[in-house]
Formats: structure tokens, sequence, C-alpha cells
């Protein structure tokens, strides 16, 4: 059996953002389509529990799920083109949504869905809400899934790399929304990126994944500052300075992160890691490091030297 993801646990508070970072393949949008109950292939088995305001998610029939999903708990995808259906403007899509979920007539849900595109920014949107997805562009098209996350008002929201592929000032005006969203409405965000800029503009608390695995997670002034695990060294070396002199070359993490078919005994970045030593062939459980947590042999070592 191959293991995409193991040994994943973490909690979030009302009104907090965690962002979850780690490069392609690390199991980040696996773990938010598992908390969202949208991973159907036949052939995966999922353990473990998934509880959102003392309920437990796992099992629940589909029906319950629907319940769930969209009013309490929204995902923003990371391709909207994908993530939308083709055949149907964008418009009523957001309405649908917003009628499944509350009492609103066909009128007022599309009145809902023309305010909302307003509010994401997006000109027009009295005409833009009758387009379909293929006749927007991608910054528009990422809005219009924005808007439709965002229709109910959701405690929970998950964004999947929501700004991808945006340009600086559209990425802003998102960030501004998310923001919005938690502090209006008190809403809790898990933030998939892999970029660690947008990581200290918006996160409360960190969660560095790899190979499927947390390596480690704190609140972010504490990982930003002293960042114990050589991965997480290795990402915020790749960020270029703002101050200073600009370097020749910025520091890259040699290698690439393992398949989930080939993946080493041990410690997974292991390959990877210039701290490599013998204690390394056995994977280090999470290590307790001031307020951070930490899956790295050093953790113990420095501390005993």
């Amino acid at each position: 059996m191959l293991r995409a993801v193991e040994n994943l646990s973490f909690a979030l508070q009302p009104g907090e953002i965690l962002s979850v970072v780690g490069e392609s393949g690390s199991g980040k949008s696996l773990t938010s389509l598992a908390v969202m109950g949208l991973i159907d292939d036949p052939n995966a088995v999922l353990t473990g529990s998934i509880r959102y305001k003392g309920r437990e998610l796992m099992g629940l029939s589909r029906r319950a799920l629907r319940e769930v999903r969209g009013a309490e708990i929204a995902m923003i995808f990371q391709d909207p083109m994908s993530a939308m259906t083709p055949v149907y403007t964008i418009g009523w899509q957001i309405a649908e949504q917003v009628r499944a979920h509350s009492g609103l007539t066909k009128r007022q849900a599309r009145a809902r869905a023309v305010e909302l595109l307003g509010e994401m920014g997006m000109p027009n949107p009295e005409l833009q809400v009758d387009r379909f997805p293929h006749q927007l562009s991608g910054g528009m098209r990422q809005r219009a899934m924005i808007a439709m996350a965002l229709s109910c008002n959701p405690s929970l929201l998950i964004a999947d790399e929501p700004t991808t592929a945006l340009d600086v000032t559209v990425q802003a005006q998102i960030l501004r929304l998310l923001e919005q969203l938690r502090r209006h409405h008190g809403s809790s965000i898990v933030f998939i990126t892999h970029d660690m800029g947008v990581v200290a503009e918006i996160a409360d608390r960190v969660m560095v994944m790899y190979a499927g695995k947390v390596v480690e997670r704190g609140p972010k002034p504490d990982v930003f500052a002293r960042p114990a695990h050589p991965y997480t060294v290795g990402l915020l070396d790749s960020i270029p300075p703002m101050a200073g002199e600009k370097p020749h070359r910025l520091p890259a993490i040699p290698g690439a992160p393992p398949s989930i078919a080939s993946r080493p005994t041990g410690c997974p970045f292991g390959p990877r890691c210039a701290h490599h030593h013998d204690a390394c062939r056995i994977d280090p459980p999470l290590f307790a490091l001031g307020r951070q947590d930490v899956s790295c042999h050093l953790v113990p070592e420095g501390a005993a030297a």
C-alpha cells in the first residue's frame, strides 16, 4: 500500500489563518480534498478522524456532506477552469450554491451573485454574471471561484493556491478579501501555497509539509525567525531579500521531492539534506522545540549538545 499522506494532525481556531506550505507532491491539496470529502477513488483508503466543531465528518453520507460543503466549509480550488462547469454561466453556478443553502428565490440569488462579483472587484458584474468560464481571463475566473466560495460566509475556508498565476495587484486584492472574511465573519482559513512571501503576509501559523508528512509547524513569527527543519530553511532562503546586497544567485534545495512510490527509508528529506547523517536512517517523529514542532533528528541532538 502506498501512503500519500500519513501521521497528519492539526487544529484550527476560530478566525485563525493556517498556511500549509510545501513543494508540489507534498500532500497539501490531497489533505484539503480529504477534509472536503471529495476523495471518491474506490482504491483510496482514508483512516483517522476529521472533526468540525465537534462533529465527525469521516463516514458521513454524501447527502450530509453536501449540507456541510458550501455552507459551513468552502473551498477555492487551484484550477478554476476545471473546477467550474463549462456549460453554465458563472452567475448560474454561484446562484445555485446560494439557493442550495438558503431560502432565496432565483431572482434574489442572481442579485446576490452580482453583488459578490462586484465585491471581488470584477468590472461590470451585471454583464459578467452571464458569461461562461471560457469567456473570462484566468484572474476573472479565479475571482468568480472565490465569489462562489464566499457566497454563504463559511466558517472554514480552504484556499488551495488561490493566487497562483495571478499578477501581484490581483493577488493583493484576493489577500485583502480573505482578511475581510476573517475579520467580518470570524472565519478560519487554511491557505495552501508554495509562496513564502504570501505566507509572511497572511498567516497566523505555518505548517510545512514534505512527502506527505508534517516536517515543521508553529506560529509564523517563530517559524520565520528560527526555522528548525533544513527544508524550512531552504524554503525561506529561496525568497529574494528586500534589503541589503543583491545575491548573485539565490540558494536552491538540490534534487526534487520523491514520488509516492519511491520515498526513501528514514527521513524523507534525507537525500536532499546537507545535514544528513546516520540517525536519519530512522524516520524522525515530531519533536517539541519551544512553540514549534519539528520532525528532524537535529532538534534533540542540538538540545543535548
